[in-house]
């Protein structure tokens, strides 16, 4: 930690005291003819001269701590405006649980079950706990369909089973009948097959297996090892609007894109046996209505593969003749967090502003349903009494239970009492003798009650009460920003669980908020007062939120689907799971800045008690645009080796990944601007400074857009020199290794 804020601007000013320790030497040396004229050996050896050191030494220790006064006079400034460092933020994770087998009742995984990562020599087991109940339900299909067309909501859907005599059977679990084609007889990209199931039943995250079974030797023209074909969810209206995928991994479709190939290389009976589909249903699953159908929606459409030639589709439709489904598990959020329950802090002591300490920390955010103080007067007749927590005891009565916590210290205190102090008092009495000639209707301080002059913030728990913390939980940071596949220990027993895994990486986890980080938002937060009034005041308050790294706010403009007389349209980009993405030459792909719900209402909850009244405020994500850059570059003469040459390429590449960035872009490394184009003269511009690089040649920039309607990332074939931003995107680059072409390449000369 810097002794000084040298960040800040500097005004002139001089330090309390400037000398040195060869200063104060000097200057007793200077003095000694003066008070001692016979001294007359001044060199080091001499032991008059060690004992001027010693003290020169003592007095240099006490200026370093004397110059240390205006640092603290700075931080007590930031406590007097209620400043306090952030604690740090927790990561959540999508964790699956697996059933040692599928039970024919509902089964139920309790909120604050722990899993863990896998403790090794060097390091310790991160433990995360689920966030609320997850429920494994019973699926039960009620119908299926299909559709020639891929629809955002599908609109005409075709019911070809009921006309192959198709029946249910266990109340729904199992459909059966004749042969019966999933596409269209000549299978066309965007055909679509649905199936719906019973709205009844809550399999929102479940884990569910289609079991599948056809005719042998059924041939569809596919390659099996990768199928084109996509299974996805319908997760209605929320933040990820639309069809979400729904198959993690490729072998968890032994099927094959129903090529059923399984059964020609290993043997088996397909219209006996069948194969399973496993699919993990996303976490926002409503019951949605299109065409009349009602129900929880999924379905497998006829998508090519970007990776594979379009010659190897669907020549003839994929026919079965059953199929049917169970759950065998269920996805939930976990955060990274340990619970403590009913830790003992001590027995008060009946005075006023009294302090405990919890054992652990830091302190996440507490849950004032379920995580509070509970205090026991002394006495066998006395009732546990519940104290609540509060942001500060300025609005605390005498009477009421309150009490703070200090998240990152993990001190709790309650309320002061605050006297009159005696200064007050006196220049009170001087006024009063000053003003005794001209009013005589002053009262006399001296004849104030003494309770009158002072005052008891939050109600003090009674001498010997015993005080205990129900329950809290400990936490947070980056530590938790786990890699996929590493949460695999249950740490809580529960019978009917095989196995968890996390097939996505930990996200959101931060440290705790650093003095100097605190000390630089301080002119914002002068200006702000800790209310949105201005678009500078939102995206402020906005970035003191969770793990919101940045926040762009806009008023829609009349034409716009968003526009509202007193509307204001946030952007919020999140911070990404992994800071080291870009060292890695990976960059950070468009799904790290997705705003989760979590967030969103985070955000909302903060901003909504700051903003002014009638003032409506909608939360988004920006619209990300790809960007992938091919430039060839010429090097000087004296790094023409292969050592030199695989070092500078990588400077390059991480200079593209950092420069063509959300969080880090632009030449300020403040994030790309909103509405900034990028040009081809920005890369020479970017690269003209990296040691090595003696000229730049043909620079190519190609644009990366979504696909409205597939969802999958597609680069524009036509190279630009120029690519122009809408209000709402914003610039983004990654590398993907299944699509080289979005990387970016440099070609060294």
């Amino acid at each position: 930690m810097t002794r000084e804020f040298n960040f800040l601007p500097e005004l002139p000013k001089s330090k309390l005291d400037d000398r040195e320790f060869a200063d104060l030497v000097n200057e007793c040396l200077l003095r000694i003819p003066r008070y001692c004229p016979e001294w007359t050996n001044y060199n080091p050896s001499d032991p008059g001269v060690t004992l001027i050191e010693l003290f020169a030494w003592l007095t240099d220790q006490m200026l370093l701590r004397f110059n240390e006064i205006p640092r603290l006079n700075y931080i007590t400034f930031l406590e007097l405006l209620g400043i306090r460092l952030q604690p740090p933020t927790p990561a959540k994770c999508h964790v699956t649980f697996y059933l040692t087998t599928s039970f024919l009742e509902a089964k139920t995984i309790l909120a604050g079950t722990e899993v863990a990562t896998e403790r090794t020599e060097s390091e310790e087991a991160i433990i995360f706990a689920t966030d609320q109940d997850v429920i494994v339900s019973q699926p039960i299909i009620k119908h299926l369909l299909t559709s020639t067309e891929k629809e955002l909501t599908p609109k005409i859907l075709d019911n070809p089973f009921r006309d192959r005599d198709w029946i249910p059977e266990q109340n729904g679990k199992e459909w059966r009948g004749r042969e019966t084609n999933l596409f269209a007889e000549q299978p066309q990209e965007g055909n679509c097959f649905y199936i719906v199931f019973n709205p009844d039943e809550p399999i929102t995250g479940n884990v569910i297996v289609l079991n599948i079974k056809a005719l042998a030797a059924t041939t569809t023209g596919i390659i099996p090892e990768n199928p084109p074909r996509l299974w996805e969810a319908w997760s209605g209206d929320g933040e990820k609007k639309g069809w979400v995928p729904i198959l993690v991994k490729e072998t968890y479709d032994v099927t094959e894109g129903f090529s059923f190939k399984k059964f020609a290389r290993e043997g088996g009976i397909a219209n006996q046996e069948g194969a399973d589909i496993t699919l993990h249903l996303p976490l926002n699953l409503p019951s949605s209505i299109f065409d009349t159908y009602e129900g929880r929606w999924i379905r497998c459409s006829y998508t090519p593969s970007q990776s594979v030639n379009n010659d190897y589709g669907y020549t003839r439709p994929p026919r079965i003749i059953s199929i049917s489904v169970r759950s065998i598990g269920a996805s939930s959020i976990v955060t990274q967090s340990f619970r403590i329950e009913n830790e003992i802090l001590g027995e008060s002591n009946g005075k006023a502003g009294q302090t405990f300490q919890l054992q652990r920390t830091p302190i996440l955010p507490r849950n004032v349903d379920l995580e509070y103080i509970l205090v026991t007067p002394p006495g066998e007749q006395a009732m546990e009494e519940t104290w609540s927590e509060v942001e500060h005891f300025g609005e605390s009565g005498e009477e009421d239970r309150h009490y703070t916590i200090d998240a990152i210290t993990g001190r709790v205190q309650f309320g002061p009492l605050i006297r009159e102090p005696a200064q007050i008092k006196e220049s009170t009495q001087v006024r009063y003798h000053l003003q005794k000639q001209r009013d005589t209707n002053i009262i006399d301080i001296n004849q104030i009650e003494p309770q009158s002059r002072q005052r008891q913030y939050g109600k003090v728990p009674p001498r010997g009460s015993m005080i205990t913390m129900g329950a809290y939980r400990t936490g947070g940071g980056q530590a938790g920003n786990v890699p996929k596949g590493t949460i695999r220990i249950l740490k809580s027993a529960v019978p009917y669980i095989a196995r968890v895994e996390n097939y996505q990486p930990g996200r959101g986890g931060r440290d705790a908020e650093n003095l100097n980080a605190a000390v630089i938002k301080v002119p914002q937060f002068l200006r702000t007062r800790d209310r949105a009034v201005t678009k500078e005041d939102f995206e402020t308050l906005a970035m003191t939120v969770g793990t919101v790294a940045r926040s762009h706010c806009s008023t829609p403009q009349p034409g716009e689907s968003d526009y509202k007389p007193g509307r204001v349209r946030l952007l919020l980009i999140p911070h990404p799971a992994h800071d080291d993405a870009i060292e890695k030459c990976l960059g950070f792909h468009p799904s790290e800045f997705n705003l989760t719900p979590e967030l969103k209402k985070q955000v909302n909850n903060y901003l909504d008690e700051r903003r002014l009244l009638g003032i409506e405020i909608i939360y988004k994500q920006p619209e990300y645009l790809g960007v992938s850059v091919q430039i060839q570059v010429a090097l000087e003469p004296e790094y023409d080796n292969s050592s030199a040459r695989e070092e500078i390429k990588k400077k390059l590449l991480i200079a593209l990944y950092r420069f063509l960035n959300p969080i880090t872009g632009g030449f300020d490394n403040q994030g790309w601007p909103f509405q900034r184009p990028v040009y081809s003269s920005d890369i020479v511009r970017l690269f003209q400074p990296i040691s090595g690089v003696r000229s730049i040649g043909v620079i190519r920039l190609y644009e990366i857009r979504q696909n409205q309607v597939s969802e999958m990332w597609e680069r524009n074939p036509e190279p630009r020199t120029e690519i122009k931003l809408s209000p709402l995107e914003l610039i983004c680059s990654w590398s993907d290794q299944n699509l080289a072409d979005f990387e970016h390449k440099v070609d060294l000369l």
